[in-house]
């Protein structure tokens, strides 16, 4: 291979991922806090450190990544999943590359990582949730939990460090942004991928329709997902959405900020106002909610991370869109021979290997948040959650799970210093 040109930059920093949870969960909390612990370009212009974004294929991805993180104001460069292969052929194409650097996993499949800092030459980092895949070619794995560090061969397991949960910071000053106007919140989360979102908001609207009837005092708070949009909200609810026509509720109108709520708000055809969250992440007013609606998917990882009790639901009716899912779940509603006994298929899974569908179950082993998996109804679901928010102890006792397997924060400060401790230290002081 060519030799990589080298770059006015003297060390780069390259954070590697995938899809929106990772971004908003791993990503930019890292990003700030290597921002915090070292200059760096592009908000230290005259430092010899870049840090740079290489996005990877991924079948969760939507595709806005590159857009939503060059928002943020954190990266120097970056590179898009679509451009990964075009990077490791021809890295050169991309700017210019410091000749020695840091890459970081953090989400998506680590062998792109491994691939990239071999073809860059430069050392590697991998944040490992559950297995560390390629230790022989890691400088360093650090783990979330003791049990990544079990599995590795002996010779590698000096090379890893136990850190923690990185969703555990998430909570850390939450509650002290963006305070939410007195009331009681219920938030709803339907997704950020159309497959999921063509069902999750008419659901949800109705739901919210319903449940302002069983509790009149109650207020909604809808957090828009970085790869979507109100005006994507009011398609999915509209006519163009043919699943909408399932359910009896309708987006009237978007209005505009106001003096009692600072961003936008949707109207219901029943005049429920649901009020919006756009500018993501949602942390402070997410922590300040009573309960949460929600898809599967990494919402549940964050809504547990920040402690907030919550049912899942998995609306098992719609068949059709089901197929485009991510996961087994959308395997299982491609296989034909399937289809119409889905609903009993994964229950029965569910009861056979006691397998869950929402991260904080999956990391307990055990029924810790409610997964409501069939052909359930907004009806049923607003009368739940009426029986829970008019318990507030039960609402704190799953609170209390959650904050028990969120473990302690730091992990994010950690993985800096692991990352800060692979580069020259004469360049990093």
């Amino acid at each position: 291979m060519p030799e990589l040109p080298t770059g006015d930059a003297t060390l780069s920093i390259v954070l590697v991922s995938n899809g929106p949870g990772e971004l908003t969960t791993w990503v930019r909390p890292l990003a700030a806090a290597l921002h915090r612990s070292m200059l760096l370009r592009p908000r230290a212009g005259a430092s010899p450190i870049s840090l740079r974004l290489v996005l990877v294929p991924c079948p969760n991805a939507t595709g806005s990544e590159a857009e939503v993180a060059q928002a943020w104001g954190l990266f120097d460069r970056i590179t898009s999943a679509a451009q990964f292969w075009s990077l490791l052929l021809r890295p050169g194409r991309f700017g210019p590359w410091a000749s020695r650097g840091v890459v970081v996993f953090l989400g998506g499949d680590q062998f792109w990582s491994v691939l990239l800092s071999a073809r860059l030459g430069y050392r590697h980092i991998t944040y490992a949730e559950w297995v560390a895949r390629w230790p022989r070619w890691n400088d360093r794995v650090a783990a979330m939990g003791p049990e990544v560090r079990s599995q590795l061969p002996r010779r590698f397991r000096s090379r890893c460090t136990v850190i923690g949960d990185l969703m555990a910071d998430l909570s850390s000053h939450a509650r002290e942004q963006e305070p939410l106007p007195p009331g009681e919140w219920l938030a709803l989360l339907p997704g950020s991928k159309q497959a999921k979102l063509c069902v999750g908001v008419p659901f949800l609207l109705e739901t919210a329709d319903r449940l302002a009837v069983l509790r009149p005092g109650c207020r909604f708070l809808l957090p828009v997902a970085p790869t979507t949009s109100p005006e994507e909200l009011l398609h999915f609810a509209g006519s163009s959405n043919p699943i909408a026509a399932c359910y009896r509720t309708s987006i009237a109108q978007i209005i505009d900020p106001s003096p009692a709520w600072s961003g936008r708000s949707l109207v219901t055809g029943a005049g429920t106002v649901i009020h919006l969250h756009e500018d993501p992440p949602a942390h402070g007013p997410l922590s300040q909610c009573a309960l949460a609606l929600t898809t599967v998917g990494a919402n549940t990882a964050e809504l547990g991370a920040l402690g907030v009790p919550m049912l899942v639901l998995v609306p098992t009716q719609h068949l059709g869109v089901m197929q485009a899912w991510d996961g087994w779940l959308g395997l299982l509603a491609r296989l034909p021979g399937l289809r119409r006994c889905i609903g009993w298929l994964l229950s029965a899974w569910r009861l056979r290997n006691h397998g869950f569908l929402a991260w904080p179950n999956i990391s307990a082993g055990r029924l810790v948040v409610p997964e409501r998996v069939g052909a359930i109804t907004p009806e049923a679901i607003a009368r739940e959650a009426d029986e829970w928010l008019a318990s507030p102890e039960r609402l704190q006792g799953q609170r209390d799970d959650l904050r028990s397997l969120r473990g302690q924060p730091g992990a994010v400060r950690a993985l800096a210093a692991e990352i800060r401790e692979l580069l020259p230290k004469a360049l990093t002081d």
